[in-house]
């Protein structure tokens, strides 16, 4: 211990701690040493000596040293034998409390046993006769105490006798607040007559007496209310108070200052919610040129209201409440019933007409919200209560309404719920918001559908004028286009409605509205893709490429189809790049909607989603709140912005679906579009099918008749065909040369390259190229991994990931025209020769031996021709196969019933079944 030494002294059962001094000198260093707080400043302090402000030298410092250090060894070692001192006669002395507390309470037991002895004697020793007399004084003194409280309850009987007349008789005098004093006397002496016959004739006659004195007030009540008499509003409060009918004198309050806004609402000639009128009107207005007037017209009442309600009211902001959701409940139709007069009257596109009106209601809000907030420190600076009663009122109590008849009684038009969303308790001073934002809940919730409404309006504008005029070939492409720009502008729109009028709760029905959209969009494209379009003769002359390729076999409407499918399908690239930067531009409005979010969530007493309480309780207990909304903002705030966007898919033809949606890398975010994107794809294929078939018409003319020739009942059988000579030598024959149809199908095959030499360069032949019909997946997975940006050497995975959220809108590099070109080669060869192996080889009906012979060498010829175009097509070599079978063999193995689909085309072509 610091200071003097303490040290246990005595007796065990009477310890005591007596203090043993120290010298001063180490008294004082001792508790020098107690009181520092810095050890080091106190060695300092206590190494210098006082008054020397020069250097002491180091002998006499080593001396001063040695002496703190033997003096707090010293002071140590006391200290602890003195600790331990202690504590060995403390744990001597505690064993003796249990026997300690034992004699006492033997003590107390004792001492309670002659109390009693005492008091009985004390009675004792009192005489008889006093006794009485004390006994008899108690007695007198209940029985007074008890006539007095009788005494009170006959004079409360006979006041009930007389109160009928007495108050009839103030209120003759226009006494109206000793009326009320004494109806609240009377009020307050309803208890005794509880439980007893008398108690409901007296209630009765308490409330027709209240309604007299409410009778003879109200009138004068209004004309103080109606001249803004406050004084008089006041005192009439104190008397309402005073007879329980606080609630009554609200109504009579807010039916009177409601009057003229509600009057506004009602007069006003609404031309977008009510029938048009006979004789034109020109002071009718739209709902949305009135709403902001109505607004302004509450607003300048309530700021009168807001110095004129704390004169009156104990509860100026709870009243100021109740003044605005009377005026919101009384009006006439209401304000539920105008908004869907509006969709009524604009139908699809209504939507457009009804955010203005709610941003009218937005700023309304806004600015009561400061007039709520102004009486509030009104409220805070000054007290109301200078009539009798109004002290008394709790604010509890406000809004409580009187069980009790009453002639002010209004009954207010039920409010429609959503979802009961509103059954719950809420809060006082947010039901006015509630209230006023609950007529756009409904449609809120409903956003998602009516945003597509009103885009499906806007697509139906759009293409309206195509359908009146009618649009030349030549120009759709550029019409697409042209219409692409309409269409995402139109789109764009959306995003800043959807925050406007949800706050992003409807985001969800945002990305489906506008998901449905495009692919509407998109899909009317599609199905008006024609396989043979006629065009002017003037884009013939242009699309012939000089004299490159004027000697292919393909007329003038040939290449004009052509042409309008390659722009087409170029369009259709451009219509997707412009999609793919939408998408990036909505995923950002959706980031920082997540955003928003994820503060409101963690921070909400520094972010709100909604500045109105009201509204954001009502958002937020909507079914727009859902998990869905919240997966899709958790998607969107933690998925990687796009990288490259390639339009391949990958090696399997098994994923070529999950490639249309979006061929995605690892590491970037999933599309939100995805049924927009399959449009996309699925109009790029029917433009890649149009092109196709103008490729291939010179090709299947060719083998229109190539079913039915005469080469195929050839009689004969050229593998057994002899020249006879005189010696009479045997000379074999030499392989058959194709047939004129099949040659001049392998020129054009063989001249297809040339035209993609020419076109090579095209982007729109290398876009979508995973939707190509019989397309070669080695050439795909080339190309994808041509397009990977993870190829590239040079690109660091930081400088990679730093890209792809910094700038997500790059194009991919050029694909190389040659795999290009390849893809659609190989896609053309397997095209072909599925038609002539489905459509054109089955109907041949019958085949000789002659003509087998033939079709073997046509197919033959025809399977070195595609093998130069890498096309590998096993049922062209399987009809070769067969066709190749001699009668015997083929019997042979029709007798074995083997099952394959070309082989019994085959049998019956030859007669094998027979």
């Amino acid at each position: 211990m610091c200071g003097p030494c303490w040290a246990v002294m005595g007796d065990p059962k009477n310890i005591q701690v007596v203090a043993v001094p120290l010298p001063k000198y180490e008294l004082d260093l001792i508790a020098s040493l107690e009181d520092s707080t810095d050890i080091v400043s106190w060695i300092n302090d206590t190494l210098t000596p006082e008054g020397i402000a020069e250097p002491v030298g180091l002998t006499d410092l080593d001396q001063h040293v040695n002496h703190l250090v033997s003096t707090l060894d010293l002071a140590c070692e006391d200290t602890s034998s003195q600790l331990e001192r202690i504590i060995d006669d403390v744990s001597r002395g505690v064993p003796r409390l249990t026997y300690d507390l034992h004699f006492m309470k033997d003590g107390a037991a004792s001492l309670q046993s002659v109390l009693i002895q005492v008091t009985e004697r004390s009675r004792d020793a009192v005489p008889l006769t006093t006794r009485t007399a004390l006994d008899r004084l108690r007695l007198l003194d209940s029985m007074k105490s008890r006539m007095e409280a009788a005494r009170e309850v006959l004079r409360e009987a006979e006041s009930w006798s007389t109160l009928e007349l007495e108050v009839t008789s103030l209120l003759a005098e226009k006494s109206y607040a000793k009326a009320a004093e004494r109806l609240s006397e009377a009020s307050r002496s309803m208890a005794v007559f509880q439980n007893t016959p008398e108690f409901d004739p007296r209630k009765t006659l308490m409330v027709n007496l209240q309604n007299q004195l409410e009778a003879a007030l109200s009138s004068a009540l209004v004309a103080a209310i109606n001249i803004h008499d406050l004084a008089a509003c006041r005192n009439y409060f104190a008397i309402f108070t005073n007879i329980q009918r606080e609630s009554e004198f609200r109504n009579y309050y807010n039916g009177s200052r409601r009057a003229s806004v509600v009057a506004v609402w009602q007069d006003t000639r609404i031309t977008d919610c009510e029938t048009p009128p006979s004789t034109p009107d020109h002071n009718t207005q739209t709902l949305a040129e009135f709403v902001p007037k109505f607004y302004s017209s509450f607003l300048a009442l309530l700021n009168v209201e807001r110095t004129s309600i704390p004169s009156i009211f104990p509860d100026p902001a709870l009243t100021l409440s109740t003044l605005i959701s009377s005026v919101l409940s009384a009006l006439q139709p209401t304000f539920s019933q105008r908004l869907a007069s509006i969709f009524s009257h604009y139908g699809d596109s209504a939507l457009k007409e009804l955010i203005p009106i709610f941003r009218s209601t937005e700023d309304f809000a806004s600015a009561v919200d400061k007039v709520m907030e102004k009486i509030k420190y009104s409220a805070t600076f000054s007290s109301p209560m200078d009539s009798p009663g109004l002290s008394e009122v709790a604010p509890g109590h406000s809004r409580r309404r009187s069980s009790r008849l009453s002639m002010s009684w209004r009954t207010a038009p039920p409010r429609s719920t959503s979802g009961g969303l509103l059954a719950s308790k809420v809060p006082d001073d947010l039901e006015w918001e509630q209230e006023l934002f609950q007529p756009f809940l409904d449609f809120q919730v409903d956003y998602g559908s009516l945003e597509r409404r009103l885009l499906d309006h806007a697509l139906r504008e759009i293409i309206s004028s195509d359908t009146r005029n009618k649009i030349p070939d030549s120009d759709r492409a550029r019409l697409l286009r042209e219409r692409a720009v309409d269409i995402f502008s139109v789109a764009e729109e959306s995003v800043s409605r959807c925050i406007a009028f949800t706050h992003g709760y409807g985001a969800v029905g945002l990305v489906r509205a506008l998901d449905g959209f495009f692919q509407s969009f998109i899909d009317m494209w599609t199905a008006d893709v024609r396989m043979g379009a006629s065009v002017s003769s003037t884009i013939s002359s242009q699309s012939a490429s000089g004299e490159d390729l004027s000697d292919l076999d393909y007329t003038s409407e040939d290449w004009a189809d052509f042409q309008l499918s390659l722009h087409l399908l170029s369009s259709a690239r451009a219509v997707y790049d412009r999609m793919m930067s939408f998408e990036h531009k909505l995923r950002s409005s959706l980031v920082q909607i997540a955003t928003t979010f994820r503060l409101a969530r963690n921070d909400p007493s520094n972010f709100v989603i909604v500045n109105s309480k009201g509204e954001s309780q009502l958002l937020e207990q909507s079914s727009l709140n859902s998990a869905e909304l919240h997966a899709l903002l958790e998607q969107v705030e933690h998925d990687p912005a796009y990288s490259k966007e390639t339009f391949l898919a990958p090696s399997s033809t098994a994923g070529l679906r999950h490639s249309a949606h979006a061929a995605m890398q690892p590491g970037t975010s999933a599309p939100l579009l995805v049924d927009a994107r399959d449009g996309v794809f699925t109009f790029a294929k029917a433009c890649q099918m149009s092109l196709q078939g103008t490729i291939l018409s010179p090709l299947r003319k060719h083998l229109a008749s190539y079913a039915s020739s005469p080469l195929w009942t050839a009689a004969g059988d050229p593998r057994s065909k002899r020249s006879i000579t005189a010696n009479d030598l045997h000379v074999p024959s030499f392989s058959l040369s194709p047939s004129e149809t099949v040659h001049k199908i392998s020129e054009g095959l063989l001249n297809l390259p040339r035209l993609f030499d020419v076109y090579a360069d095209d982007d729109a032949l290398s876009f979508s190229l995973h939707t190509l019909p019989h397309v070669d997946p080695e050439i795909l997975k080339s190309l994808t991994e041509q397009s990977t940006p993870g190829n590239d050497p040079s690109m660091s995975p930081g400088h990679k990931r730093r890209q792809s959220l910094t700038a997500p809108k790059i194009a991919p590099a050029p694909m190389d025209p040659e795999l290009v070109s390849s893809a659609w080669l190989s896609s053309l060869g397997h095209t072909l020769l599925t038609y002539l192996t489905t459509s054109v080889l089955p109907n041949i009906s019958t085949l000789s031996a002659a003509g087998a012979a033939q079709l073997a060498s046509d197919l033959g010829y025809l399977s070195t021709i595609v093998r130069a175009l890498n096309v590998e097509f096993e049922d062209l070599d399987k009809w070769k196969e067969y066709a190749d079978l001699d009668d015997e063999e083929g019997k042979k193995r029709a007798a074995e019933r083997e099952s394959d689909a070309i082989f019994q085309n085959m049998c019956r072509m030859r007669g094998w079944n027979v």
